[in-house]
Parts: structure tokens; C-alpha cells; sequence
């Protein structure tokens, strides 16, 4: 049972596996993605120093993913609660490397939106090559996302990528967990916390598309790598939807958790 992150101590960065409190360093490995595929991560190269996880600045849990692939309108009440009808084929947007932030780091309110959104998500991360296939063993692992997303710029078009895609807004992390450790993806409790309230609660049981069909949908039109990053989609509850509208604002907090793979919290901030 594993977990990974990425990592920065003042000038250096860092790929480590977690232990309790404590880091160990893979050795020349500065991050973790096309450099840690899964048979890396099964018999990591540990360097034999420790350092506190308390001294490090967790970076995004892959940094600089090779392609990030998202999935909107995967749980039936999140699409009730908009204006879509339900799927019958993957709904697919993409994110950019520079849309990335790790755990702790502020969700960047940029001042051209004003209805700037939440999503908890199950993210994961591809540690086999795979081209037309649906091989859930092909992920190396499981982290959180947040897929902050600016409400008003999605809709000014059919396609959802300006709205999506804004620097600085996108919390993925804080590690890698392995599927030893999450168990059955399919059965993981999902929620968010805003200010400390409630306002999504589900679980990835009620994917629309499950794991395998979403890399099977994707590898077909392209292959899918070592360090790919796939969102699996949010539940219902998101501010956008709600009477009077939620949505985020400089000094907000913000709480994902997912059962077996952790709490990912970060502050929002304007820019």
C-alpha cells in the first residue's frame, strides 16, 4: 500500500514516497508522471534520507501531465440538477498542465469571471501505455481534484474548455495513492466542504461511465500514457446550480475528501 507525492524544498524538487509523517525521495526522480510508471512505483528507487512532510510545498501530484482529460456529466443527479440530458456517451473536455495547483496552494480567482464554481472529483493517473483498451489495472494510482470551474465563460460557447482551463485554478493532490490502498474505485465515498458546510455528498458507485469504459473512450482516440490524468467527473451539489447561486469568493476554503485516497483543502484567493 502506497502513496506518492511531488514535492519542493526551497530550490529542490523532489518525487517521494509518503511514510506516516515523513517523505522518502525517489532518487533522480523530480516528479511524479512519465517518470513513474507503474512498475517504478511497485519497487521505488528510496533514497535512504527522510524529510518532514511538514517542510515540503506539495506541488500538483503530477505536475506536468502529458495530456489532463476530463468527464462532465457522470453522476445522473449532476446532470438533473443542470440543463443537459443524461449521456450516452462520455461527455470529454480537456485541461492544460498550467491550469494545475497542489494542496494548500490558493484557487486563483482570476477578475474576468464572476461565477467561479467548485467540483469534487476522483482523479486518476495512468502508469501503462494503452491504446483501444479498457484495463483499470493500467492506472498507477488515485488523487483529488477540484475542477474549479468559471461558470460564466463555460457557457458562452458549446464547447467548455475556456471555462474550464484557467490558470492557477484546478487543486489536484496531495498524493498518488495506489489501488491496493483505495480498494474498489467504484464504491468511494465523494464530498466537499465550503466554509466548513456541506454542499456535495456522493459516491463514484453512481458513475454514469465507470473507470474502464472512460479509458477505453479515450485511448480510442488517443493513447493514453504514463502520468495522464483523467477527471472522472463531479456529483451533484455544485454552487452554480444552487437558489441563490453559491460561488467562490477571495477567503473562501475549500474541502474535497474521498474515501482511501485522502482531503484535499485549499484557500481561495483573487488574483
Amino acid at each position: 500500500m502506497s502513496r506518492f507525492a511531488s514535492c519542493s524544498l526551497a530550490d529542490r524538487r523532489f518525487a517521494a514516497l509518503v511514510e506516516g509523517d515523513a517523505l522518502r525521495p525517489l532518487r533522480g526522480i523530480a516528479e511524479l508522471g512519465r517518470e513513474t510508471p507503474s512498475e517504478v512505483l511497485a519497487d521505488p528507487p528510496l533514497a535512504d534520507e527522510r524529510v518532514p512532510l511538514a517542510d515540503v510545498t506539495l506541488r500538483p501530484v503530477v505536475p506536468s501531465p502529458g495530456k489532463v482529460v476530463c468527464v462532465g456529466l457522470n453522476y445522473r443527479a449532476h446532470v438533473e440538477e443542470g440543463i443537459y440530458t443524461v449521456p450516452d456517451y462520455p461527455v470529454l473536455f480537456a485541461k492544460f498542465a498550467e491550469a494545475l495547483i497542489g494542496a494548500g496552494e490558493p484557487i486563483v480567482l482570476p477578475p474576468e469571471s464572476e461565477a467561479v464554481d467548485f467540483e469534487a472529483e476522483l482523479a486518476f493517473v495512468m502508469g501503462r501505455h494503452v491504446r483501444r483498451s479498457s484495463d483499470l489495472g493500467a492506472v498507477a494510482g488515485y488523487t483529488l481534484a477540484n475542477d474549479v470551474s468559471m461558470r460564466d465563460y463555460q457557457y458562452r460557447t458549446h464547447q467548455w474548455l475556456v471555462g474550464k482551463a484557467w490558470a492557477r485554478s484546478t487543486p489536484l493532490g496531495p498524493f498518488l495513492v495506489t489501488g491496493d490502498e483505495v480498494g474498489d474505485p467504484h464504491a468511494l465515498d465523494i464530498s466537499l466542504e465550503l466554509n466548513g458546510e456541506r454542499m456535495q455528498a456522493s459516491n463514484t458507485s453512481r458513475f454514469i461511465f465507470d473507470i474502464p469504459t472512460l479509458i477505453a473512450t479515450i485511448s480510442e482516440v488517443v493513447p493514453l500514457t504514463p502520468g495522464d490524468v483523467v477527471l472522472t467527473g463531479t456529483p451533484d451539489g455544485v454552487g452554480y446550480r444552487r437558489d441563490p447561486p453559491v460561488l467562490l469568493k477571495d477567503g473562501d476554503r475549500v474541502v474535497v475528501e474521498i474515501e482511501n485516497v485522502g482531503r484535499l483543502e485549499n484557500p481561495v484567493a483573487a488574483e
